[in-house]
């Protein structure tokens, strides 16, 4: 419950500092672009992250039935590369965004 309120709390501050952010540049030392290149990397990072998850979980489950059923191995390969080609276009396009950002 404490790691709740503890999170909870954090994401308040984040929130509540954002408007900071939004001030001109003759009022801080952060430029706009800065900013938003920052966001973006924290959403490749992000996207990135979840992909690796993705593609984790997709060779778990492919050796799982390669081991119940070793027949269906070209079957289970072809399906297996192809959900990893579409995992890893999700990362490209993420990088793609911020890079053009």
């Amino acid at each position: 419950m404490v790691n709740k309120k503890t999170l909870l709390l954090a994401a308040l501050f984040l929130l509540v500092a954002c408007p900071m952010f939004g001030q001109t540049t003759g009022a801080s030392g952060i430029a706009p672009g800065e900013i938003k290149f920052l966001g973006g990397m924290i959403g490749l990072g992000i996207a990135g992250g979840l992909c690796g998850i993705g593609q984790g979980k997709a060779v778990a489950g492919a050796a799982e039935a390669l081991a119940r059923n070793p027949g269906a191995a070209d079957g289970i390969r072809f399906a297996l590369i192809l959900g990893l080609v579409f995992i890893e276009t999700l990362t490209i396009y993420a990088l793609a965004i911020v890079l053009k950002g």
